[in-house]
């Protein structure tokens, strides 16, 4: 069974140099993934990692656990990312499919060829579509449903409010998943007739279902709508796929050079203690 974070941080603190390595070995891949989508560049979310994972080593010892180590990280990570983008500012805001980012994240070879092409085909897609995002939507979305924090976590790693996170979320996840109705949607049509109601925004709709931010009337009015939409009840199945798909996106391996440096690094810190 794996030891809890808090149990390896007590271990850290007690001077156990294992444990430090094995804290960053687990959250490196996270990590790395948050720089591949944030910096959309491959080398960039190299030195993301090893930036973060280093300065990670060197102030561990003093974390005391006010936030969650993962959150903590990210907050880090977001730092080394920003700077990244303000070297990088006059340069295009690249797009690139996930078999331009690793090898490592492509569908397994032993899938049927049709299974693997159509998943390639609706991951690189899902990866245009969150690149497509500004910054600022994008590490929301990033964070929240690809890493799977919560809002108030979040909310914590930007340094801003959760009212505000849940609002860029909102349009995100709508824009992301309009971007990927092609792939994840059936032709409906709406309901139609002299009695039939005007379609709410049920994508927005169920955006804020998800973070509980409405209420069980509001709840109960969309439920009966979506059950005699067709439209509104596909347009609903679609978010939940790109949902899905967003926290089933693999975290990728930390290029093996990349963790070389990072063991060496670690092994430099502790023993110049």
């Amino acid at each position: 069974m794996d030891v809890r974070d808090e149990d390896l941080l007590a271990a850290l603190h007690r001077g156990d140099e294992h444990a430090l390595a094995t804290l960053l070995e687990r959250h490196a891949p996270a990590i790395y993934r948050f720089g591949v989508k944030m910096c959309r560049d491959p080398e960039d979310a190299k030195d993301v990692v090893q930036d973060t994972l280093l300065a990670a080593a060197r102030g561990l010892r003093d974390f005391r656990g006010a936030s969650s180590l993962s959150t903590w990280l990210y907050a880090v990570a977001r730092s080394f990312c920003i700077k990244k983008r303000r070297t990088r500012k006059d340069a295009p805001e690249q797009l690139l499919p996930l078999d331009e980012v690793e090898a490592s994240e492509a569908p397994s070879s032993d899938m049927p060829p049709d299974e693997a092409a159509a998943g390639h085909e609706l991951g690189a897609a899902l990866d245009r579509a969150i690149g497509s995002l500004d910054p600022a939507s994008r590490e929301v979305l990033v964070l929240r449903d690809v890493e799977g924090l919560t809002a108030p976590e979040v909310a914590e790693v930007l340094g801003s409010s959760v009212a505000a996170v849940k609002s860029r979320l909102h349009r995100a996840r709508a824009e992301v998943r309009a971007r990927l109705e092609p792939f994840v949607s059936t032709d409906a049509s709406p309901s139609t007739g002299p009695d039939a109601a005007p379609c709410p925004d049920v994508v927005a709709l169920f955006s804020r279902y998800l973070e509980g931010e409405i209420g069980p009337e509001e709840c109960a009015a969309m439920e009966r709508h979506v059950a005699s939409c067709a439209r509104c009840s596909a347009a609903c199945d679609s978010l939940k796929r790109t949902l899905a798909l967003c926290r089933a996106e693999p975290r990728g391996e930390v290029p093996p050079g990349v963790q070389d440096q990072i063991r060496k690094a670690v092994h430099a810190v502790a023993t110049a203690r």
